[in-house]
């Protein structure tokens, strides 16, 4: 009804205004599909850029883990030292780590008591930077 009275109002045939609906929906159709693409468009330009760059960053953490690897390869392993619970020292034992318990004659006459050994590792700075009296067992 609103196409006859608009048709009626404008002096053409119906079939002239249902065509220039038709035509001025399919613009903009067109329209907002060439705002969409260029959207698009733009998201496939960033995410490749940050596809690159991300590869890139890949690419060098690989090269940074081989290399750490190479260096920490040809690292002495963690220094095995042992204290004294009586007199507090720290030493590095004569014999090899391989065993916990050290003589505790070699460099504290009396002590009776066994030292306890434990690892430093370098890379640990909480173990490094507590006071002796933190390292000593609890009881």
């Amino acid at each position: 009804k609103q196409k006859l009275a608009l048709a009626k109002q404008l002096g053409l045939r119906p079939r002239q205004v249902e065509v220039w609906f038709q035509n001025r929906r399919a613009r903009t159709k067109l329209k907002q599909t060439e705002v969409d693409c260029e959207f698009l468009k733009r998201c496939c330009e960033n995410l490749t850029e940050e596809n690159r760059r991300l590869q890139k960053e890949v690419q060098e953490l690989r090269a940074l883990k081989l290399s750490s690897t190479q260096f920490y390869m040809q690292m002495t392993p963690p220094t095995t030292l042992t204290m004294c619970t009586s007199c507090e020292r720290v030493g590095v034992p004569p014999n090899p780590p391989s065993s916990a318990t050290v003589d505790p004659r070699s460099h504290h006459q009396l002590a009776q008591t066994h030292h306890r050994a434990f690892h430093m590792n370098p890379w640990a700075p909480s173990a490094a930077h507590r006071p002796l009296d933190a390292l000593r067992p609890r009881s």
